[in-house]
């Protein structure tokens, strides 16, 4: 028998109705919803629920809601008994995974990413910054293209490294625009503007990283009861000091998930379950590699499905 990973996606898989299902059938996903709502002050799952999607949209909403989303689907596919070997997540998603490990509770990451999401929000001035996904680019390539554009004064950096032939880059919205229109020269395809309200994971965040580091400073983080794989170094983290500092690094700096990916590959994990809104994961992973398992637990029907398996 292989290894299991979970996975829990980050932001951009949100969408208005997401955990409603569990949240009506599921005593412990009620229980998470309600629990966020207590800790935020003000119903976050009615914007989860009914929108509107602008409002969910906003990546103060977006980043407890999609938290909140996840963990409820775990506690529902928890009751199946199944324990992962591994967890992990992409960029905010990461949360989720601490969470399912035991390193915060719940009603303290919910606190914390929503600061996070305000933070990175007001980091950068609106219109000021910019991402854009890379097709088809080689990674050294375009690596080297971005900090030749940035040596001319537009920071642009790689952002998410997510799977063969997908790049997400990030920073001033001079230095996107500069690296889209010279992809071909990394290989790339063609670059897609990404539509986020800020330059998530590039220099530009330090500040944004700065006060999420006040802010952790006066958390308890427990050590993870399952390795957790870090975004920002693609290797398990297990001291709650070290997951402090990579968590505050993680907001400026690439999310190595295909590497991530590739690791947890190379330890036996040969099934992948992503647990929350959505289906991103699987599509990246699928990319990686076609040979391991995917399961999606996004849905009650999803668990249900998985029961009958």
């Amino acid at each position: 028998m292989g290894k299991i990973a979970f996975v829990f996606p980050g932001q951009g898989a949100q969408v208005v109705g997401m955990a409603k299902d569990v949240f009506d059938e599921v005593p412990a996903s009620r229980r998470v919803i309600e629990t966020a709502d207590e800790s935020l002050g003000f119903a976050l799952s009615s914007i989860m629920f009914k929108g509107p999607d602008q409002e969910l949209k906003q990546t103060y909403n977006t980043q407890p809601a999609l938290l909140a989303a996840s963990v409820a689907y775990l506690e529902a596919f928890r009751e199946k008994g199944i324990t992962p070997d591994y967890v992990a997540g992409h960029s905010l998603g990461e949360y989720s995974a601490l969470v399912s490990a035991g390193v915060l509770t719940l009603k303290e990451a919910v606190g914390i990413v929503r600061a996070r999401g305000e933070y990175m929000e007001q980091a950068v001035p609106g219109g000021q910054g910019a991402m854009a996904a890379v097709l088809g680019a080689d990674r050294a390539a375009l690596d080297s293209l971005c900090r030749e554009v940035s040596e001319n004064g537009n920071p642009v950096e790689l952002a998410n490294i997510n799977c063969p032939g997908q790049i997400v880059i990030s920073g001033s919205a001079e230095g996107v625009a500069a690296v889209s229109e010279r992809v071909k020269e990394a290989g790339g395809k063609r670059a897609i503007p990404l539509e986020v309200s800020g330059p998530f994971h590039s220099s530009l965040m330090r500040e944004a990283a700065e006060l999420l580091s006040g802010k952790l400073k006066g958390v308890n983080l427990s050590a993870p009861a399952v390795p957790v794989v870090a975004n920002v170094t693609a290797q398990p983290v297990s001291s709650p000091e070290d997951i402090r500092k990579l968590l505050v690094e993680q907001v400026y700096s690439p999310v190595l998930w295909h590497d991530s990916v590739e690791w947890m590959i190379s330890q036996g994990v040969d099934t992948f379950i992503e647990i929350g809104p959505g289906n991103v994961l699987t599509g990246l992973i699928k990319k990686i590699d076609r040979s391991v398992k995917l399961i999606n637990i996004n849905s009650l029907a999803s668990i249900k499905e998985f029961e009958a398996l």
